[in-house]
């Protein structure tokens, strides 16, 4: 029986169908997962994503790409593939890709988290033969805490800061993690104060109906104190020069699945590192794997040998594929190289 999924030099590639998932080469046809640059790249003739990825996709990819999009669940049949997207929990519009043809049923997962956030759809387990899985963090001492313990944290540290008359840096990714940590702070604290890359998907957030707290650019800021009490959200890229010199002295932090590791706050030199993810801890790839009651499981980016020995050890049929995704350069700054070889860390 042909495996309605295969590797490429271009991408994850369904035969039958005649398109691609998330290629990292430019390609006719491509079904997007989510918006995050490793996973939607420029060049491919016409894409395919979940409704709430369009503003995502077309402000990140341009307004002229040829994007049709579907509703969560909805299906369409294409080649006699029938196909349809469902929610992954990642960011705003991620999705899962369900194909089912040949009486074989196939799910690609792209990156997805189980934990709830406020600002995506949530986690939506989907029935399988087959299931590719990630596993940016699929080693058993990635376990997450309750949002509403850490966004304490990041509260205090942040009102902290006030009472000392400096700014609080949270350097994060623009897409998906910053808008989480705006949809967790207490904004009653102080101004918040966005890089313009994070204002820019801070609209396209709102646009698609999530509610965000108030937020200002630096060329907002009417009254200069604002610049020594706010809460500064931005992509580590932008601290080194001078768009951060206008905050003064600050305390700076980052937000990153990575600062669970011992030693990684350290190393990049953070006064503060807030464990926050995207993507699913252990405890969660195990939960989203047994609910899809599939037999086989592909794993790609991340622990991907330890994963695949793991589930060969609970009987199931595991592999990998070894796919280009992880080239967001603001993980690269924080993420192990124990931890990192081969992983792709889109937002980690």
């Amino acid at each position: 029986m042909q495996d309605l999924i295969v590797q490429r030099p271009e991408g994850l590639y369904c035969p039958p169908g005649d398109f691609y998932i998330d290629p990292w080469r430019p390609v006719d046809r491509a079904v997007i997962t989510h918006a995050h640059a490793d996973h939607a790249r420029l060049g491919h003739g016409h894409y395919l994503a979940a409704t709430p990825a369009e503003g995502v996709l077309r402000s990140r990819l341009g307004q002229d790409i040829t994007l049709q999009s579907l509703d969560y669940g909805q299906q369409i049949v294409h080649n006699g593939v029938a196909l349809s997207l469902h929610p992954a929990g990642h960011v705003l519009g991620s999705a899962q890709v369900r194909l089912v043809h040949g009486g074989q049923t196939w799910v690609a997962s792209g990156d997805y988290k189980v934990a709830p956030d406020a600002t995506c759809t949530p986690f939506e387990p989907v029935r399988c033969d087959v299931f590719i899985t990630e596993s940016t963090f699929g080693l058993p001492i990635y376990r997450w805490r309750p949002d509403a313990e850490l966004f304490a944290e990041i509260n205090s540290w942040w009102a902290a800061n006030v009472a000392l008359g400096r700014a609080s840096v949270l350097m994060c990714y623009s897409f998906g993690k910053a808008q989480r940590i705006l949809s967790g702070v207490d904004p009653s604290i102080a101004p918040i104060i966005v890089h313009g890359a994070v204002q820019t998907l801070n609209t396209a957030y709102r646009e698609a109906g999530v509610a965000l707290p108030d937020t200002l650019t630096v060329d907002d800021v009417k009254d200069p104190a604002d610049f020594k009490r706010a809460l500064v959200l931005c992509p580590p890229s932008a601290v080194g020069g001078p768009w951060a010199k206008r905050f003064g002295e600050f305390s700076d932090a980052f937000a990153s699945g990575w600062m669970q590791l011992r030693g990684a706050r350290r190393r990049g030199g953070y006064d503060r590192g807030f464990v926050l993810s995207d993507h699913a801890d252990w405890p969660g790839l195990m939960g989203a794997i047994a609910a899809t009651g599939a037999q086989r499981v592909i794993v790609t980016h991340g622990s991907v040998p330890v994963l695949v020995r793991y589930l060969r050890e609970q009987g199931l049929q595991a592999e990998a594929f070894h796919t280009e995704y992880g080239d967001d350069p603001v993980e690269e700054q924080v993420q192990p190289q124990a931890a990192s070889a081969g992983a792709g860390q889109g937002g980690a």
